[in-house]
């Protein structure tokens, strides 16, 4: 089977290098070329991942056979950029987040939908195996219904390693739409069920001292579907320059008959579980995917759960965003 024709466009963060180097790997995609209009991250692209640059435009790759391209460039600019992408016919795997708009987000969603496109996303939360775990155990009913669930979000500003146009207006889009899509994506994988309700939000600046209007504190209250709360903190609040602390990413969920705890760094579950004198230790012992290759799979089983899920996703951190901008 032929592999996924992906171009590249955009080296703007990091995140986009580990997409990079995992196509080059595939066994299933290949790069067949890359674009960055800015000097500097076109270099440093160049020295990190080995990456090979093309003299074409945008509009004259899309106009070629690949299949699909690989975003990377600044937030804002995103939307526009997939949106590009799929009036051509092209697949879209990107960094996170897709788009900084509402209106974007829906002219993506019209147009995959209408064009039978896939859209995927690098939330790799939803891969990792203390997730897998936990959502086996939630699914088999062992707990009953989630009832309360605590996500801590906190990561470290870095001004020494940040991309500077994250504190230029409109490249950015809001900590909560940049962090807490990761958390969203992953309530929303473990429940089953959808953000029905706001409960309160606040974003606002602590750290980032050199740019008082970057609200670098992000927090929120929600409800699930069923009434579950939900209670998040994403802020760019961890410290720099030192070990990352747990919460990272760290998971606290409350059911009915017990509480698990799972965070980023560690590749099990803890288990308080009603009756029981002990906490229990569970380990995923099934496949672990991840995005790249249920992309792929996506494109060619004709699949659409994979772009809903990005979708619902991204629609949710956008709302929640556009609260605490009113608000902020």
């Amino acid at each position: 089977m032929s592999k996924i024709k992906i171009l590249f466009n955009g080296f703007r963060h990091g995140h986009v290098n580990m997409l990079y180097n995992m196509v080059k790997s595939s066994d299933c995609a290949e790069i067949v070329g890359c674009i960055e209009e800015n000097d500097c991250a076109r270099a440093a692209a160049e020295q990190n991942v080995g990456a090979v640059f093309s003299d074409m435009s945008y509009e004259e790759w899309l106009e070629t056979d690949i299949d699909a391209v690989a975003i990377g460039n600044t937030y804002g600019e995103r939307g526009q950029t997939i949106i590009k992408a799929l009036l051509a016919g092209k697949h879209v795997i990107a960094d996170k987040p897709i788009c900084t708009d509402e209106k974007e987000l829906a002219e993506i969603e019209k147009i995959a939908a209408e064009q039978g496109l896939v859209i995927a996303c690098m939330l790799d939360l939803r891969y990792l195996p203390q997730s897998l775990a936990a959502k086996q155990l939630l699914d088999s009913g062992e707990l009953g219904e989630i009832r309360n669930i605590s996500v801590n979000g906190q990561h470290s500003l870095s001004y020494d390693s940040r991309p500077t146009w994250y504190f230029e207006e409109g490249k950015h889009g809001g900590t909560i739409n940049d962090l807490a899509i990761h958390g969203i994506d992953l309530i929303r994988m473990l429940s089953g069920r959808e953000f029905a309700k706001i409960d309160a939000v606040r974003v606002w600046n602590a750290y980032a001292y050199k740019n008082p209007d970057f609200n670098d504190c992000a927090i929120f209250m929600a409800q699930l579907t069923n009434g579950a709360g939900v209670m998040a903190d994403v802020s760019y609040s961890a410290p720099s320059n030192c070990p990352t602390p747990p919460t990272y990413w760290e998971f606290r969920i409350w059911c009915d008959y017990g509480m698990l705890s799972f965070n980023y760094f560690d590749s099990t579950v803890t288990l308080y579980k009603s009756g029981s004198p002990e906490p229990i230790k569970l380990q995923y012992e099934g496949k672990v995917g991840d995005y790249l290759t249920e992309f792929v799979d996506s494109i060619r089983e004709g699949k659409s759960e994979m772009t809903e899920n990005i979708i619902s996703s991204t629609r949710t951190a956008l709302l929640i965003q556009s609260v605490a901008d009113k608000k902020a």
